[in-house]
């Protein structure tokens, strides 16, 4: 295990919000996740020295959910909370995913979801506030207005610093829409975004950073290492033969194990020898290099895991690296 006191994660700004946030952000969905077979990937106990060793090395911006591990996520993060300083630390949660059996109530970002979710959360985070809530998904059922001044009254209670939105598929013109409604009404817009985002993702390059850029919006990444395809540990032969792992989904084949994106990783690999780098930290520091994104977010399964992503925090690449690694894609992503 290396020496967390050799790690030195640095802070960049929130987008134009005025905060500061770790330019490597922590995320914990795997906090008390159940696998198929019933064992939990993270328990409380490894959570905690997960957490330990973000803060050893620099990091203070832990994103969670309330529907990561059924709650024990925000309930492990607000126990390792309780010995330390609240302030020091940047919090951010998400509502949105049905967390009720037959109560289609409580999915989505209707003020009733919304309103009833907050307080649960809070109390499991045992904090008085999170410095930003997204939306989880963008919720079709809710009118936007509707969602946008729920979201503003959270804001006015003093429950909630800052509004982002958590996205799946980069929809800049409903962001806009929702931004443009909450300021002709005086509401808090959203001045943070999450989107998916890595060298093989690429949807949102164009219109969504653009719209970001505009708004003044950070831009904080999940999955910048694409689900683990960027962290070397699969082949060509296990891929492209239908031979992966069993417990990959035919989805994850579809979308990663392709002869495009293992073109890719070639390149990624060449570019890693290149700087004494693991692809894992290429490929992060890869996204920390790109205009107009604000700080990825990492996760881990153990330590080890984790102290080799916030490595990535320490890699320099040149200007000519950045643009191998972003043409390697091809296709309308090369050159952005």
């Amino acid at each position: 295990m290396s020496d967390t006191t050799d790690l030195d994660v640095g802070f960049v700004q929130l987008g134009e919000t005025g905060i500061h946030t770790s330019e490597l952000q922590f995320g914990t969905w795997r906090f008390g996740k159940e696998t198929e077979e019933g064992n939990v990937e993270i328990d409380e106990k490894r959570a905690h020295e997960l957490l330990d060793a973000y803060e050893a090395a620099g990091g203070r911006y832990i994103d969670t959910a309330d529907v990561y591990g059924g709650g024990d996520s925000e309930e492990w993060i607000g126990d390792w909370l309780a010995d330390r300083d609240r302030e020091r630390y940047t919090i951010a949660s998400k509502i949105y995913w049905q967390i009720r059996d037959g109560d289609p109530n409580s999915r989505g970002t209707n003020r009733k979801n919304v309103r009833d979710r907050i307080d649960a959360l809070l109390d499991r985070l045992g904090t008085d506030y999170v410095d930003v809530l997204y939306i989880h998904r963008w919720d079709d059922q809710t009118p936007t207005r509707e969602m946008m001044k729920t979201l503003n009254g959270l804001v006015e209670d003093g429950k909630v610093h800052y509004l982002g939105a958590s996205t799946l598929r980069p929809n800049a013109w409903k962001v806009a829409k929702a931004n443009e409604i909450a300021r002709s009404n005086g509401w808090e817009p959203f001045t943070v975004s999450q989107p998916r985002y890595n060298l093989v993702d690429r949807e949102i390059e164009g219109d969504y950073l653009e719209m970001a850029r505009s708004y003044g919006m950070a831009v904080c990444p999940w999955s910048p290492l694409g689900q683990g395809f960027l962290t070397g540990k699969y082949s060509r032969e296990d891929g492209l033969t239908g031979e992966s792992r069993a417990s990959e989904s035919s989805r994850f084949e579809e979308n990663y194990l392709t002869e495009e994106n293992f073109a890719v990783h070639d390149e990624l690999d060449a570019v890693a020898d290149e700087v004494g780098a693991t692809p894992a930290q290429t490929a992060l520091a890869w996204a920390m290099h790109r205009d107009g994104v604000t700080a990825p977010i990492v996760g881990a399964r153990t330590v080890d895991q984790l102290e080799e992503n916030l490595a990535a925090a320490s890699v320099a690449l040149s200007d000519e690296q950045v643009d191998r690694l972003t043409e390697a894609k091809g296709g309308p992503y090369a050159g952005l």
